[in-house]
């Protein structure tokens, strides 16, 4: 490899990098920004005395997030893996709000 070619190399890499980091960043916020929606279902479900998990639920979006990710050339199985994560993290979230709001009762 001449030193134009590795230095265009090394150009690229730091190109692709910084698209990779901008693309980082967008994921975080737009997970932030979901916990905040769900975050206020867990308050609805609390003050209604609603199960902080909702099977029916979870499998349909877990079925239309699969059906994004044929769409986008991603992995399915990953895309469910991962929504899968969140959901736990969800109820977690939910179960914690159910308990503290028992407890102002």
């Amino acid at each position: 490899m001449t030193t134009s070619n590795a230095e265009d190399a090394r150009a690229e890499l730091l190109r692709l990098r910084d698209s990779i980091d901008n693309i980082d960043a967008a994921v975080i916020y737009m997970l932030a920004e979901r916990f905040k929606a769900t975050q206020q279902v867990g308050h609805l479900k609390a003050a209604h005395q609603l199960p902080p998990a909702d099977p029916a639920r979870e499998a349909q979006q877990i079925a239309r997030l699969r059906r994004l990710a044929e769409s986008a050339k991603l992995d399915p199985a990953f895309a469910e893996k991962l929504l899968n994560f969140i959901v736990a993290e969800v109820i977690r979230h939910h179960e914690r709000i159910a308990e503290e709001a028992g407890g102002k009762s």
